[in-house]
């Protein structure tokens, strides 16, 4: 492979993620996998699907960190308009543990299985503007995932940007629409938080 591990322009998967994130849990290797081998098995490597299969590695518990920040790469190059995801190939031919996923990736097929039924092409959205907008989000939503040191705080934001990638890559405008605003609000809640802690902080008296 290239220095870059290189996707195909963003499209629609051709099949439904459950069925593909199926055929990955069952394929992967027993010990660990890469970027390498993740791309390799996807049918479409859309921005999307990328993303999608990240987010249930933040999920997963002791590679949530990992996941997030892999996830701020597609993220930035949807900002500055890149048309396909691409990883360096020293992130690429890194080793994840493929152990911790197992659990997980089962769930993730059974809810995408219900999703499925309800995310399907509608609303159309202008591509340019809707693949920045989404870059963005998955990008706040990613640092709040890395940034937030609690048990269990990586489940919240991990989720919905898995609702936000699933959206895109079926380019469903209502369900991204709804998804987006849900990543704003989360967004916007940490942001008041934060906002609340350094005001408060601001009249503590230093003790004598």
């Amino acid at each position: 492979m290239s220095e870059l591990a290189q996707g195909q322009p963003d499209a629609g998967i051709s099949m439904p993620a459950s069925i593909i994130l199926q055929k990955l849990h069952d394929e992967a290797p027993a010990d660990h996998f890469t970027l390498d081998w993740l791309m390799s098995n996807l049918h479409k490597q859309s921005f999307g699907l990328i993303m999608l299969v990240l987010a249930i590695v933040a999920v997963a518990p002791g590679i949530s960190v990992v996941g997030g920040l892999l996830l701020l790469i597609p993220a930035f190059q949807m900002i500055v308009g890149r048309s396909a995801p691409a990883f360096p190939r020293w992130i690429a031919a890194r080793p994840l543990p493929t152990r911790r996923l197992g659990a997980v990736v089962q769930r993730a097929i059974t809810t995408l299985g219900y999703l499925e039924k309800m995310v399907y092409p509608r609303w159309p959205t202008p591509p340019g503007t809707t693949r920045r907008v989404v870059g963005f989000i998955v990008m706040m939503l990613s640092a709040r995932l890395i940034l937030t040191p609690i048990p269990l705080s990586n489940i919240l934001p991990a989720l919905v940007i898995a609702l936000i990638s699933l959206a895109y890559a079926e380019e469903d405008g209502l369900v991204l629409a709804i998804s987006l605003l849900v990543g704003l609000a989360v967004i916007a809640v940490d942001v008041a938080i934060i906002w609340e802690m350094v005001h408060g902080a601001k009249w503590i008296k230093p003790s004598i």
